[in-house]
């Protein structure tokens, strides 16, 4: 007598709960001389804790805009942003700049280290003002990061790559519950791109925090569980 062999059942999807990002029906325009371009047309995307997801596509669709939504930068026409549990579109400046002290952290394209700060000051700033300083993840990160002999220099001391590195550490150090990242090696070595890659995921399978990268590489978007493309202002349906 043949047996059938049991059903393969695809793996089951995170209970609402465990949704620590949930976008839905987001829409963002932008006026210009020549009139109302759109940028995103009514995105929807979730991300669980723990999970780690790489968002990817072509230049101009929308991919930074969303993460700044996202992140509170910058303000959506339309739709809404959960973020553990706190609705994004609703908050004061006030109120999404604590949602980005106390919850998730950014790694800009352009560093934004403050120029009067050393390295050192730099990397501990968010963490500090937070109040999650943890010296002995802090001197990891340092490590890691190659940071150690740059600690008592300054950002225009420093070169590009450098600069991200300790962008780089800032972010990590206050070990959010979602770390965003747009492009965040574009000025880093291949080794050094890894690396920060192996911290970050460090980060999630440590504290379940969820991650969110923009990148065009598809070698870094393989280390991630999830990839999701952006087209002309919409995801892609598989």
């Amino acid at each position: 007598m043949t047996v059938a062999a049991p059903a393969v059942q695809a793996p089951e999807s995170p209970p609402a709960a465990q949704k620590l990002l949930r976008v839905s029906h987001l829409t963002k325009n932008y006026e210009t001389p020549q009139g109302r371009v759109p940028v995103l047309k009514g995105v929807d995307l979730t991300l669980a804790r723990g999970e780690s997801m790489a968002l990817m596509g072509e230049s101009g669709s929308g991919k930074s805009t969303l993460l700044h939504l996202v992140g509170g930068l910058d303000a959506a026409d339309s739709g809404e942003i959960l973020v553990d549990g706190v609705e994004v579109t609703e908050l004061s400046d006030a109120g999404r700049a604590a949602l980005r002290r106390e919850t998730l952290a950014v790694v800009f394209q352009q560093f934004n280290l403050i120029p009067s700060l050393t390295v050192r000051a730099n990397v501990a700033f968010q963490a500090r003002l937070s109040g999650r300083f943890d010296a002995a993840w802090n001197d990891e990160l340092i490590r890691r990061l190659g940071l150690k002999t740059l600690l008592e220099r300054y950002p225009e001391q420093l070169s590009g790559g450098q600069q991200q590195r300790a962008a780089i550490g800032r972010a990590l150090a206050v070990r959010p519950r979602l770390l965003l990242a747009d492009e965040p090696t574009g000025n880093l070595d291949e080794a050094t791109a890894d690396e920060f890659m192996a911290l970050a995921l460090d980060v999630v399978a440590a504290t379940g925090c969820a991650f969110l990268m923009v990148t065009h590489s598809e070698r870094l978007a393989s280390k991630l569980q999830r990839r999701v493309r952006l087209s002309a202002g919409v995801i892609e349906t598989p």
